[in-house]
């Protein structure tokens, strides 16, 4: 029998060929932003996708202060926590978070689209994210990517 065999190429810490990206999130939906970061981070766009490997790339996100919320979500979403004490749950809509600490309102949303394992814990540390325009990681020399060109499924 004359048949072509195909190997399934299996990726692991050493062999991962992991890029930097740079997105912008200026005038960008909150949760599709983060549903197409966690999709770069996971590296399921990669044709050697491995679900147990850290195979995704480094993301850059910039001028996370200027994302947006479709409807009402901007003053009647509400994030709720628990500081341990009795009495200690905290509750922020997302307008105060992105007043006090904009960062945080991404780290939440893409980090609630990864694995919550040991893994997810490796893929967190991958996304650097920026209030403004200016980023830490010039030196990586980060491609930046569009998001509109992006689709989480084939």
């Amino acid at each position: 029998m004359d048949t072509v065999s195909y190997k399934t190429k299996n990726v692991n810490k050493v062999t991962a060929t992991k890029s930097w990206l740079l997105v912008d999130a200026e005038n960008e939906t909150v949760g599709r932003l983060a549903s197409k970061v966690a999709y770069l981070v996971r590296g399921k766009h990669k044709t050697a996708y491995t679900p147990h490997v850290d195979c995704g790339d480094n993301v850059v996100i910039i001028n996370a202060e200027k994302v947006r919320f479709t409807g009402k979500k901007m003053d009647e979403k509400v994030y709720t926590r628990y500081t341990g004490y009795p009495g200690g749950q905290r509750f922020a809509t997302p307008k105060m978070l992105l007043d006090k600490n904009p960062e945080r309102l991404l780290e939440h949303a893409i980090g609630r689209m990864l694995p919550k394992t040991r893994l997810g814990d490796r893929l967190r540390r991958n996304v650097f994210i920026y209030a403004g325009a200016a980023h830490e990681q010039v030196a990586q020399n980060p491609q930046k990517v569009d998001l509109k060109k992006i689709k989480e499924r084939p």
